[in-house]
């Protein structure tokens, strides 16, 4: 029975091509560090990989951790969002927007209606969801390209919900008021998983349900007739349309599904307590964007997604440990800006895998026939 080469696996390809990816994207960072300043290189480069591990003391460290996990939960969904999209064939670059508007859903029910978690997380689904039925519809029938119409709409997003939440801010400060002083009701619940992060109140059931999320759209991309006619119709649309698919409604569908996913994350973080909209900030929060950066990292993969969002996660507050005197925490922003670029070249990596495969194959089956050959003619 011949053996199976691992190497040709798909999935096997994909993290090798992401641990590629990420070994040279730090090897960038530190080449950086070095010009910058090269004596304190390798120990900044090492304090971005360790993160929470800076920290001496267990009990810190275990609640830092628990920090990271609950800022890796919008991410993950951000890059659901960006994955989901891109299986059908269509870049949701517009997934920024949809984080805003569920961010702004989500905390002015919270704060102005005093609505309860659940109905603001339901609100906060369904504007994400209308941000991406605006960029669907745009796309189905005026053939107006997603990422013009994404881009546009992420601005009015993050316009309208500054103006919005303006209303349920303090009056000293650009700041939404806390959640905890107006509406306990609209904290995600926790359900205990916080005393296992040293009684981090930001561990909720967030964590659980991002990740029973990214496994329902793995089954549902790859398990399922409704999955399967949202890629036929993004591989080839006028083909899916021949075969009796609605192509149209397929594209706004997967649109608002991928919004929706956006929406969700936003809620998943800012109804934890961890963090307030600022009414005065003049630039989209990075979160969507750095979702592609997890999306390919993760090869695509709904599960793959889980770890490549934690990874970014983990080097992005890596870089606030980093000695300021000598560097910027930015270090980690471009870390994950080079392996974002990368990922580019993923389809590459694999092509080279495949190709060396196939040599050293050919090789093979060259060296076995001439031993075949001599073996035949020493008989004779």
């Amino acid at each position: 029975m011949k053996k199976k080469n691992l190497l040709k696996s798909n999935a096997v390809q994909s993290l090798l091509a992401s641990l590629i990816c990420i070994a040279l994207g730090m090897l960038v960072g530190y080449i950086v560090l070095l010009f910058i300043n090269p004596s304190g290189a390798s120990e900044a480069i090492v304090d971005v990989m360790k993160n929470f591990f800076n920290f001496s003391s267990p009990a810190k460290q275990v609640q830092r951790f628990g920090n990271t996990i609950a800022k890796t939960v919008p991410l993950l969904m951000c890059s659901l969002s960006i994955l989901f999209a891109y299986k059908v064939g269509l870049f949701n670059i517009g997934a920024a927007g949809q984080y805003v508007a569920g961010a702004c859903a989500s905390l002015y029910a919270a704060l102005a209606w005093g609505w309860s978690w659940l109905p603001c997380l339901l609100l906060a689904i369904l504007a994400g969801a209308v941000m991406g039925f605006f960029v669907g519809l745009l796309k189905s029938y005026c053939n107006v390209n997603e990422v013009i119409s994404g881009i546009m709409l992420n601005w009015i997003a993050l316009y309208t919900a500054n103006m919005i939440l303006t209303k349920v801010k303090e009056v000293a400060s650009p700041y939404t008021m806390y959640l905890n002083e107006v509406n306990e009701s609209a904290f995600l619940p926790s359900l205990g998983l916080g005393r296992f992060f040293n009684n981090n109140q930001y561990v909720t059931i967030a964590v659980p349900l991002a990740i029973l999320v990214a496994v329902a759209v793995q089954i549902v991309l790859d398990r399922t007739r409704f999955g399967y006619e949202l890629k036929a119709t993004g591989n080839n649309k006028n083909a899916a349309k021949y075969c009796g698919m609605a192509e149209k409604r397929n594209i706004i569908l997967a649109l608002m599904i991928s919004g929706a996913l956006s929406g969700l994350g936003a809620a998943l973080l800012y109804q934890t307590g961890y963090m307030r909209w600022e009414c005065t900030q003049s630039s989209v929060p990075g979160m969507g964007f750095n979702g592609i950066a997890a999306a390919f990292l993760g090869g695509l993969n709904p599960i793959g997604s889980i770890f490549a969002s934690y990874f970014i996660q983990h080097i992005t507050d890596g870089g606030a440990y980093v000695d300021k005197s000598m560097y910027c925490s930015q270090i980690s922003d471009l870390i994950s800006s080079v392996i974002i670029y990368l990922c580019g070249f993923v389809l590459f990596i694999k092509f080279t895998m495949n190709k060396m495969i196939a040599k050293r194959e050919e090789k093979a089956a060259k060296a076995l026939a001439a031993q075949a050959e001599s073996k035949e003619g020493g008989e004779k």
